[in-house]
């Protein structure tokens, strides 16, 4: 091997030790086993020692797995054989590890189609759920209607809760023992508050769901907030009394308009003692420990939803479905969904929840040993593998996904221990068992002969070497401790020159003891090893993620460098569209750096510059304000959209710099928003409360546009060619003026002419009337 020997420079004085320091080392137990050095190495890699000659006297076990149980997936839930329908393959698995050698194993898993259904219909029936009991009076029989077309085995039930029956979180005064609504007008008359009443345990006629509904009248408690949490706690843990089949699919459906009192509000009237994830039901069917346990905490309720498979569905008024939003992050395996005021869209609530839920598949694991590392590869629908997810989505009943689960052991545990764990899907009653065992030992050691003459009758020989009794040293246990003298002394010098034992410890019988040391364990043939002169990352020895040997850091199985801070998961990196660091940049020790000019965030998912950010954040503003799009399911949504600050305005303004103006269709209209990013690494979304929408005109208003448009555009044109007409004639008429002006004789004076009349004169004399005339006659 080329570099750096780990085996060898680990000087692991037995084979138990040299199988610690890799997977790939391997122990020589060959009595006569010698190299070229005066110090014998048998701990080495496995071609190294057959190399030199220990071939058939190996010690390397590995890591091995053995299937116990594989019985095939199923592909229908309900029928006769519904006991035996198998969701997930295998179910049992035997593992033997040695520390540091990883493997692995797949496990499929399968929603089948037509899975039974047990529905526990919780209901808040406090004074403001008045009008909700009235539509849901029919539901039982509706519910079925709907729920018969997803599976053929459905079975309904019903509880319901109010409060604590104790102050200040009811009226307790006498006078509203037995009528808590005396005095108020608007609802006079209601029954006593009570903290959680089961009512009617499951069951496939529904029409006894009806008429439990229609008995109930509401109540009235003093604050605000429910003791919801107290009735979801015992509708899980009271299995018998509730009816929870092993072999059905379990939902619990929470319907409620307010808040939830959760732990430590007891101490308010008193009850200081945690509630102990029991049953109190009594004979009557009601919590019976309401006046003495605490409300339960989100834990203790995720707690037990999980350990009885079942779905918890928050189905919750439009002003509480943030607060209730964010329980879904703390309580795994639940869904929110908006819930009108009066309960009219409860059924289609309810099968949109069913169906959000039978379409993912995500791996839980139970009792899982600390020194035991797990590592999820999800192989979904598409056919792509994605390194760090336990998680599929999107599915169609039916669907087949599959999970590669890495497993190794990271130290060796007490002899003879066996750990096991569980893996399972999130919601389901099948379950994958894991056995582990550790492989710590040598095949070697079980030969041990104790006073064996190969070392001297002062020890035990064992794997090929001498475990020297107390008070005796050397290779054959020859030397008795405290002997001295410079024959004893040239071994223990690591090279000619160098101090005897490194400075750091005597010799003795030619081999060196090492001293002790406040800091840590000093080892070596010569001491020149020790177990804390590694490099350190932020005060941290090899960071935390390796072990020091002999000044070297060797890293944990994930991690990478000089002192192990470098991660190799890309967990981190994965951003919410499945990219590795949105496809902006690189992943590097497990954390995402950006090579998109602009791009920033832990999974540069921030890129105010970059294309495409106007549909990221578009995703966000769906799944968070009108529970839709590519990201409504909650804990999605929950997830992927932490950072984002969205505010809603009736007018949006556009007038900063460094604000983007995005906008999308919806229904015709279009939805706009500004995207800012803040110095806190948050998103500062502002979004318009109503799409803008223009109102389409009518057909008249067109027509009559059109019509004066073309009157309008003939008008101009009939002026146009008036104006180009008048120009030029005057042209016209202005060159004929020009012209005659011209012109070198007058008409009066034109040659040609001739007078039409001619005159002749005649000169005559007359005498007439005694006068005489002289002249002319014409």
């Amino acid at each position: 091997a080329e570099g750096l020997n780990l085996c060898t420079s680990g000087s692991a004085t037995s084979c138990e030790e040299c199988l610690l320091i890799h997977p790939k080392c391997a122990w020589c137990s060959k009595e006569e086993f010698s190299s070229t050095k005066s110090i014998t190495s048998r701990c080495d890699f496995l071609q190294n020692l057959i190399a030199n000659g220990c071939a058939g006297a190996i010690e390397n076990p590995s890591s091995s797995i053995s299937v116990v149980k594989n019985v095939p997936l199923s592909s229908k839930g309900s029928g006769q054989t519904h006991l035996d329908v198998t969701q997930i393959m295998p179910q049992k698995v035997a593992l033997n590890l040695r520390p540091g050698d990883q493997t692995s194993f797949r496990v499929q898993v399968r929603q089948v189609e037509d899975y039974p259904v047990d529905l526990y219909y919780l209901m808040d029936l406090s004074l403001s759920m008045n009008d909700d009991l009235d539509n849901i009076r029919n539901l039982g029989t509706k519910l079925a209607e709907e729920m018969r077309k997803l599976t053929s085995n459905f079975r309904l039930g019903f509880g319901s809760f109010v409060d604590k029956n104790i102050s200040p979180f009811s009226y307790t005064a006498p006078r509203y023992q037995n009528n808590p609504c005396i005095g108020y007008k608007l609802f006079p008359s209601c029954i006593p508050s009570f903290g959680f009443r089961h009512l009617l345990s499951l069951t496939d006629k529904v029409d006894r769901f009806n008429e439990e509904v229609q008995k109930q009248k509401v109540s009235r408690n003093r604050d605000a907030p429910e003791g919801g949490f107290d009735a979801i706690l015992q509708a899980a843990v009271c299995k018998e009394k509730i009816g929870w089949r092993k072999e059905a699919s379990h939902l619990l459906v929470f319907t409620t308009d307010d808040v939830p009192h959760i732990a430590l509000d007891g101490k308010l009237g008193g009850l200081v003692q945690p509630h102990d994830g029991q049953c109190h039901l009594n004979e009557a069917n009601e919590y019976s420990a309401s006046s003495q346990l605490d409300y339960p905490s989100l834990a203790l309720l995720g707690e037990k939803l999980a350990e009885n498979n079942i779905h918890l569905i928050f189905a919750v008024t439009k002003s509480h479905y943030v607060l209730y939003k964010n329980f879904t992050a703390l309580i795994p395996g639940t869904t929110v969904e908006i819930l009108h005021k009066d309960s009219k869209n409860i059924i289609e609530l309810i099968v949109k929840a069913y169906n959000s839920i039978r379409s993912k598949v995500e791996l839980t694991v139970w009792d899982s040993p600390e020194d035991i590392g797990l590592t999820f590869t999800a192989t979904c629908q598409d056919g792509l593998s994605y390194p760090g997810l336990r998680k599929c989505g999107d599915l169609k009943i039916g669907d087949t996904v599959s999970f590669e689960v890495a497993v190794e052991a990271r130290s060796c545990p007490a002899e003879d221990t066996s750990h096991a764990f569980t893996i399972k899907p999130a919601g389901f009653r099948d379950t994958l068992e894991v056995s582990v065992t550790y492989s710590c030992l040598c095949g070697c050691t079980g030969h041990a002969a104790p006073a064996s003459g190969k070392c001297s009758g002062n020890g035990t020989y064992t794997c090929g070497l001498c475990e020297c009794d107390a008070g005796y040293l050397g290779a054959r246990c020859e030397c008795e401790e405290g002997a001295s003298g410079d024959m004893h002394h040239a071994m223990c010098r690591e090279a000619e020159g160098k101090p005897l034992c490194s400075g750091r410890g005597e010799c003795s019988c030619n081999q060196c003891l090492c001293y002790e040391s406040e800091f840590g364990n000093i080892y070596g043939p010569f001491c020149e090893c020790d177990d804390f002169s590694c490099a350190r990352y932020k005060g941290v020895l090899c960071s935390g993620h390796g072990e020091c040997h002999c000044g070297e850091c060797k890293c944990h199985a994930g991690y990478i460098g000089d002192n192990c801070n470098c991660s190799t998961e890309t967990d981190g990196c994965v951003s919410s569209d499945g990219q590795m660091c949105s496809g902006r940049g690189t992943c590097v020790c497990g954390r995402c750096q950006c090579t998109e000019p602009g791009a920033f965030g832990e999974t540069c998912e921030k890129c105010p510059t970059c294309p495409g950010v106007c549909s990221t954040k578009r995703d966000c503003i769906e799944c968070k304000l009108f529970n839709s799009g590519r990201l409504a399911d909650n804990q999605t949504c929950q997830k992927h959209c932490k950072d984002e600050i969205i505010t809603t305005v009736d007018v949006l303004e556009t007038d900063d710099p460094n604000a983007i103006l995005c906008a999308y269709p919806v229904n015709n209209c279009v939805m706009k928003f500004t995207y800012l990013e803040l110095a806190s690494g948050k998103s500062n979304l502002t979004v318009l409360k109503e799409p803008a929408c223009s109102s389409a005109p009518s057909a008249v208003t067109i027509v009559l546009a059109v019509i004066g448009s073309v009157v309008l555009i003939g008008i101009i044109l009939l002026g146009l060619w008036k104006l180009l007409v008048t120009i030029h004639d005057r042209r016209e008429f202005d060159r004929f003026q020009s012209e005659r002006s011209r012109a070198r004789y007058e008409m009066a004076s034109n040659p040609l002419y001739r007078k039409p009349i001619s005159t002749h004169n005649v000169e005559f004399t007359f005498n007439k009337l005694n006068k005489s005339y002289n002249g002319t006659v014409d």
